[in-house]
């Protein structure tokens, strides 16, 4: 059973909580393990990748779901279509995703992807990183791995 519970999906493989992949794998451990790996990749060249003047829009934060897990997923990058909740918590309606994502980003260029607030007070950054962390979490718009991808973001 999965440890999502949402709307007509076809995502995960059924009875279980793990989300159908181009590579086949069934094994809990096993696809936790590729994940973890690809993440790990990701981390190198992402962060090899940023420059002063890197873009942290809502376009770069779908490319590193994209980039990250493509060799994985078939729907890596993209936003998911239906709505999900976890025990009692339903994140951002599907319908209103791309409006709250809109909102969210506009919101962090706004701040200039939070380049000022680095020369603030330490506890100023965390706060708006924070923000913008408990943002993206409640809007959880790719079907997995949403916290992990939102870390890497915000690294």
């Amino acid at each position: 059973m999965s440890k999502y519970q949402f709307t007509a999906s076809n995502i995960y493989i059924p009875g279980t909580d793990l989300p159908e992949n181009l590579l086949g794998i069934n094994e809990p451990e096993l696809l936790h393990e590729i994940e973890e790996a690809l993440l790990q990749q990701a981390y190198h060249i992402f962060i090899a990748e940023c420059e002063p003047n890197t873009s942290f829009d809502e376009a770069y934060f779908k490319s590193l779901h994209r980039r990250t897990y493509e060799s994985l997923y078939n729907w890596a990058g993209a936003y998911r279509t239906v709505d999900m909740s976890k025990g009692d918590s339903l994140f951002c309606r599907a319908v209103y995703l791309e409006q709250e994502s809109r909102r969210i980003f506009r919101l962090l260029e706004d701040e200039y992807f939070l380049r000022q607030v680095q020369d603030c007070s330490a506890e100023k950054f965390a706060g708006r990183l924070a923000y913008y962390q408990s943002e993206l979490i409640a809007l959880h718009p790719f079907y997995e791995p949403n916290g992990r991808i939102i870390r890497l973001f915000l690294t």
